[in-house]
């Protein structure tokens, strides 16, 4: 082959490669939005899914009352101090409930719902030890030895609750408060502080727990010594096909209209996918629309000023590409003040602001 040849393949190359990203540049973008959708009112949606028949019930209600047969196997696992992790696909809670109704009978039982937004887990070891210090004082009342009144469980700090429910206790030894955790891996205990605490709690000697996880990368939030030496997790595979009725309930739904609530948590999925800094100059401007709500927006060259001084931008022209997505997604828009000057300012009211930060502040 001719070197002339390999010459002028190459440049043929190079000139379509250019070529290419040219017409690719000069491509519009499209105009829709997610606005743009004709969608129905979200009880609406919610009514047409409550409504919706549950498939196979016949072969669901038997795959159910097979698992019966292993819960005599589960409480005997609970007994020599491991936790119970279900998982599989289909909802868990309807199995875990009748398991605990039907075999815990002598013992008390808590249910913390991970399905839902927030969780105060406070609250939560707050319960457990005053559900344990009932037993003690149930137990040692048949004795005669009644229990010294305490502080209230509420007044003390969380390190001193898991000290309580680590105290060797001798008519206790074979009793504990069991924990029962629908989807431990749900939004209102998917942070780290929280999944500590939660594995603190299952450590206690005095505390077994029975947890269903759904998500693929639900082992993620723990490390090596959280399921082995704190939950001590035996996983069971469970799947029941059941609908997650209950536990979307509380999720917005993407195709429904549901006012400044669904604005927000639609505007936290939008800014969930852009990077750190564009979600930091997206706070400065949420701040300021929240401690000046009379004002028309936030002039440009304030909001530049601002983020260059915090380092979120290094030019105009930086902070122009993330407007601009901010733009794109309807979740900035600009408008004029009394002085002509354009002001950038969230199409969302105070209240959705606020849980729009909360959402992306997690």
């Amino acid at each position: 082959m001719d070197i002339n040849d390999v010459d002028d393949e190459e440049f043929g190359l190079s000139r379509n490669y250019f070529l290419s990203k040219e017409l690719g540049s000069s491509v519009k973008k499209s105009t829709h939005k997610l606005s743009d959708i004709d969608v129905v009112p979200e009880e609406e949606l919610r009514a047409a899914v409550a409504n919706l028949e549950m498939k196979h019930a016949k072969e669901i209600k038997a795959l159910m009352e097979s698992y019966r047969s292993s819960y005599d196997e589960w409480v005997f696992e609970l007994r020599c101090g491991f936790g119970l992790l279900m998982y599989g696909f289909g909802s868990k809670k309807a199995l875990i409930e009748d398991f605990a109704a039907t075999v815990l009978l002598d013992y008390s039982v808590i249910v913390v719902n991970g399905y839902l937004q927030s969780v105060n887990i406070k609250q939560v070891v707050v319960a457990v030890a005053e559900l344990f210090w009932d037993q003690i004082k149930s137990t040692r009342k048949t004795t005669g030895s009644l229990p010294k009144v305490q502080q209230p469980f509420s007044s003390k700090s969380v390190d001193d609750l898991f000290a309580f429910l680590n105290e060797p206790v001798e008519e206790e030894r074979d009793s504990f408060v069991c924990v029962v955790v629908h989807n431990i891996d749900g939004p209102g205990l998917r942070d780290s502080d929280t999944q500590q605490y939660l594995a603190r709690m299952a450590s206690c000697s005095h505390v077994r727990m029975v947890a269903s996880m759904d998500h693929v990368n639900a082992p993620l939030l723990w490390d090596k010594k959280m399921v082995h030496t704190q939950f001590n997790w035996i996983w069971h595979h469970v799947p029941t096909f059941v609908p997650y009725k209950v536990e979307t309930t509380f999720f917005p739904l993407i195709l429904a209209h549901g006012g400044s609530g669904q604005n927000a948590k639609t505007a936290a999925i939008v800014l969930q996918s852009l990077t750190p800094n564009a979600q930091s100059v997206f706070k400065v401007l949420a701040e300021h629309q929240m401690a000046h709500p009379d004002e028309e927006g936030m002039p440009l060259n304030n909001l530049y000023a601002i983020c260059r001084e915090r380092f979120l931008v290094s030019s105009q022209v930086t902070l122009n590409s993330h407007l601009t997505e901010f733009k794109d997604h309807e979740l900035v828009k600009t408008r004029k003040d009394s002085d002509g000057q354009d002001c950038l300012y969230i199409p969302l009211s105070t209240e959705a602001i606020e849980k729009l930060l909360l959402e992306i502040g997690r």
